[in-house]
């Protein structure tokens, strides 16, 4: 199957830098328009609405066009499966910290 054709994995949307960066920008506005997203960038619209479309192949992202503008904005929902698997290991974290306070009270 064509990668364009399947749904993208939140986990490759995420990675980028520039996509978390879009995401909190979103995520600071109920809807913004590209050329605002684009202005907080060092790249041309091109570049921004490509990784627009990754994050909205993840369904991070949803878009609505109003006129000849397009404006964006965040679909937080799928973050739940990330949250899901790092709280997963916060037992572990816990754990390893309630140990370092344990060996170091005890010294």
């Amino acid at each position: 199957m064509n990668e364009r054709n399947q749904e993208r994995d939140v986990y490759v949307a995420i990675a980028d830098p520039t996509r978390r960066k879009l995401i909190r920008l979103l995520a600071d506005a109920e809807e913004l328009p590209l050329h605002e997203l684009t202005a907080q960038f060092q790249m041309g619209r091109t570049a921004v609405s490509k990784h627009l479309a990754i994050l909205k192949e993840a369904g991070l992202v949803a878009d609505r066009k109003i006129g000849r503008e397009t404006r964006y904005r965040l679909n937080a929902a799928p973050l739940q499966e990330i949250k899901d698997w790092v709280s997963f290991y916060e037992k572990f974290w816990m754990g390893n910290v309630a140990l370092l306070k344990k060996l170091l009270s005890e010294e």
